[in-house]
């Protein structure tokens, strides 16, 4: 969070502040994020409805139409916003392409709140925009093995296959790649998602269930698909848990009441 505050002053310097009406700005031209309406989310709509915007996004004018903007980085703001029926406190700057995707790829990156596939889906999205690899390198703050290694799973999934599992925030690279390696060798219609993303089992289950099951469909096709319910509860409580700052991002989470530590203390003293 720290670096993405020194990222948006860096942006910003210098310029003027000022507000527009959401309905007149555009999302960026490629998109970085599977999850719109997570609790995340909730919480900055929250968030702003109580203490307002606490700093402005960065957009540009639109390319095609000069009585328009484009956003570089502030898409949940600009959209909560929205919802809230007020004015989006912004930068407008001068930005090429590349400007606004390096802007756009290292403020996600220093707020941390991008998911494995995410990244992957945003690097290989910029390598089908004609973007080289040493941009992609710089919005997303990795090296080149790493950079590799988010566009081949990306681009061995389908993408209506990943943006049906969704942010699998829990999922890290290994586990993509398992998936990916899976998927190469099912013997299934590739193109054909129907039973398993139609399943009542999948349909029910939050994204890193979803996960799962499309790991146990292409290892087994033949496997049920069944939710884990439990799994599913524990989630659930774990989400309740969490604290989130004043721009709506989780910052910490609670794994024990003060009754559960002092207990635990009393233990150890004994």
């Amino acid at each position: 969070a720290e670096a993405a505050r020194e990222i948006e002053a860096r942006l910003t310097a210098g310029e003027i502040v000022v507000d527009l009406d959401p309905s007149e700005i555009d999302a960026s031209f490629v998109a970085d994020r599977l999850s719109q309406d997570d609790d995340e989310f909730q919480a900055l709509v929250q968030a702003l409805r109580e203490r307002g915007q606490d700093s402005p996004v960065l957009v540009r004018r639109h390319p095609s139409d000069e009585n328009r903007y484009q956003i570089a980085f502030g898409h949940r703001r600009v959209r909560a916003a929205n919802i809230l029926g007020r004015k989006v406190r912004a930068v407008v700057k001068q930005l090429t392409d590349r400007d606004l995707v390096l802007a756009q790829g290292q403020e996600n990156s220093a707020r941390a709140n991008l998911s494995f596939i995410e990244q992957a889906l945003f690097a290989r999205r910029l390598e089908d925009l004609g973007h080289d690899r040493e941009t992609i390198m710089s919005a997303l703050g990795v090296d080149k093995t790493v950079v590799s290694r988010m566009i081949s799973v990306a681009s061995k999934l389908p993408t209506p296959l990943i943006e049906a599992i969704g942010a699998a925030r829990g999922r890290g690279r290994d586990r993509w790649v398992e998936l990916a390696s899976e998927y190469e060798k099912a013997s299934v219609d590739r193109q054909d998602f129907a039973r398993l993303t139609s399943s009542e089992a999948f349909v029910v289950s939050e994204s890193d269930g979803r996960f799962e099951l499309a790991l146990t469909f292409f290892s087994d096709p033949n496997a049920p698909l069944r939710s884990d319910t439990s799994c599913a509860a524990r989630r659930s409580t774990a989400e309740a848990n969490f604290w989130a700052n004043g721009e709506g991002h989780k910052i910490a989470q609670k794994l024990a009441s003060a009754v559960d530590l002092r207990a635990a203390h009393e233990v150890s003293e004994r």
